[in-house]
């Protein structure tokens, strides 16, 4: 019946031109004027059988809002509904009456309405949103700039602020060059003021190499610093106590070696000197690690801790380990005759007595510190979750089993008066420390690449967000330790879209947003509402992101830097 529309590709939209003999102004105004967009919708026309004598469909014409003649018939996934190709030959109905007139009832169209794609292109920065602080400084404006340009409130990024004021970065880019003039003005005022800048940072370094040898002339007047309590409590007074000690021994093993010569003795003065360098080289790490994080290092110092005791743990094996080797072969290849040992066997039991102490010291710090984790005390040592009186622990171990080891060779010697067995003393000593500085050396690595956490204390972590109603999912958790306590938590979650925009309309007046849906008639109205609620669905949900990394660091206040990923 209709030839031409098997034949014909298919369009949005299609447009039927009926010729007839006699005018078409008699039936014109049953023909709607104009199409719409917006949804599915359906075209009917009928032509009374009295008005028409005789009918011809001469010509179908079609029309597509994309221009490339490429779009195909629309596709009903309903089975009720007929689909576009019986539509175009099964819905028009022609029946010839008795009377010789050719009756056309019904033709249906259903069209498919879609907005056009917009391109943003590689770079788009119209709806892009700049600080005030950042608006001055890369566009050059001042505070009195600012004030007459659109303000716009957003939720704060820091936990201290619940919203703070933006600028469209359009609109200051457009402030900037009516300021300067041209952008080619305002490229010179940058480049002026990055060259003062320069000027201004060269001045602080002189001013302050000259206030530092102000104080040496003058003396400190420079309050105390918070820092020194960190060394009259905790990790930092078992350090303190460690150098005070065995800088003492250090002193008493070296006269005790000058008059005995003993290459075991040798090896114990140096333990002593190595303990009391790397022992402040701890403490060095410990001041730098409570420094407040600034702009280079976001996340603090607190790594500084298994810095200085991984260069301890070097220390100890090239300064300990290897000199105390490095003398024990050489006692063997070069056996002496030793001196009388008394003096020797009495500085030796002064630093078992003094090691020991101190060693005790550590052991109280550490099980006080695994009862506050809850964690065991071979749990605790075997983490290195406190890098430094670890170091201490291991150091006074060591020193009390290589004093133990010094007196049995030293008293081998004097019984059978071979030097021989002095040597193996140092020997001995040396192995001792070599694995002291191997497992120092592996756990703070092991710190230092970024160890997880505990899974236990992981699986409480994840629970407590799956069981938020806001989340179904949680993917990718990655939970590490940064040391001295603190954890950052990382996960992609996957957020209840319905739960979000519940949340939102709680919060809005129903009956405006029913009258701003009555209110859509185009296109354009549509885009309009559906952008305007989306963006605060979008801040919604943002506010539920921030929400679940405030709740998770008030429940555990040892995770301190939360990263929650929309997935």
């Amino acid at each position: 019946m209709f030839p031409s529309l098997a034949h014909r590709p298919w369009h949005v939209f299609c447009r039927v031109s009926l010729q007839h003999r006699s005018s078409l102004s008699q039936w014109s105004h049953r023909f709607p004027r104009g199409w719409q967009i917006g949804g599915t919708h359906s075209l009917w026309l009928s032509l009374p059988d009295s008005r028409v004598a005789s009918l011809g469909l001469t010509k179908v014409q079609y029309y597509s809002t994309s221009g490339d003649g490429k779009d195909g018939p629309p596709k009903s996934k309903s089975t009720d509904s007929p689909s576009a190709e019986r539509v175009a030959t099964g819905a028009a109905k022609v029946t010839t009456n008795p009377s010789g007139l050719t009756k056309v009832e019904a033709i249906q169209v259903k069209v498919r309405a879609v907005l056009k794609k917009r391109e943003y292109g590689a770079k788009y920065t119209k709806n892009n949103f700049i600080t005030a602080v950042r608006a001055m400084n890369e566009f050059c404006l001042k505070p009195s700039d600012l004030e007459q340009l659109r303000k716009i409130r957003r939720r704060s990024p820091h936990d201290d602020t619940e919203a703070f004021t933006v600028f469209l970065r359009s609109d200051v880019e457009a402030k900037a060059v009516d300021v300067w003039g041209s952008n080619e003005a305002l490229d010179r005022e940058r480049n002026l003021r990055k060259e003062v800048e320069r000027e201004y940072q060269e001045n602080i370094f002189r001013n302050q190499q000259l206030l530092k040898e102000y104080k040496d002339f003058w003396g400190n007047t420079k309050p105390r610093s918070g820092k020194r309590a960190t060394f009259l409590q905790g990790p930092g007074k078992v350090v303190m106590v460690a150098i005070c000690i065995n800088g003492l021994n250090f002193f008493f093993k070296l006269l005790a070696w000058v008059y005995t010569g003993s290459a075991s003795m040798f090896s114990e003065a140096i333990h002593s000197l190595a303990d009391t360098c790397n022992q402040a080289l701890l403490a060095l790490g410990i001041s730098q690690s409570v420094r407040n994080p600034d702009a280079i290092h976001p996340y603090g110092f607190s790594n500084m801790r298994y810095i200085a005791s991984l260069i301890s743990g070097v220390g100890i094996f090239m300064m300990g380990a290897g000199l105390s080797w490095y003398h024990g072969i050489m006692g063997l290849l070069h056996p002496e005759p030793i001196e009388s040992l008394l003096w020797a066997y009495c500085i030796l039991a002064g630093s078992l007595v003094s090691e020991g102490a101190t060693l005790l010291v550590a052991i109280n710090e550490i099980k006080k510190s695994a009862h506050k984790h809850g964690t065991s005390f071979y749990e605790y040592v075997m983490q290195s979750r406190d890098p430094s009186t670890n170091v201490v622990l291991l150091e006074d171990a060591a020193a009390v089993l290589g004093v133990i080891i010094a007196s049995g060779c030293m008293g081998l010697t004097s019984l059978t008066g071979n030097p021989y067995y002095d040597s193996l003393g140092s020997l001995g000593v040396g192995t001792l420390l070599g694995a002291v500085s191997a497992f120092l050396i592996y756990t703070n690595t092991e710190a230092l690449l970024g160890r997880s956490i505990q899974p236990e204390q992981v699986q409480k972590l994840t629970e407590f967000l799956e069981n938020d109603p806001a989340v179904r999912a949680i993917h990718d958790v990655k939970a590490t330790d940064m040391g001295l306590s603190k954890v950052r938590f990382k996960a992609e979650v996957d957020f209840d879209g319905r739960v979000v925009t519940r949340s939102y309309l709680e919060k809005q007046d129903i009956d405006q947003i029913l009258n701003d849906i009555q209110q859509v008639k185009t296109p354009e109205e549509l885009e309009n509402f559906m952008l305007k609620h989306g963006e605060n669905i979008i801040d919604t949900l943002g506010a539920e992101v921030d929400r679940l990394e405030k709740e998770l660091k008030q429940r555990n206040p040892e995770v301190r830097h939360v990263d929650l990923e929309i997935l």
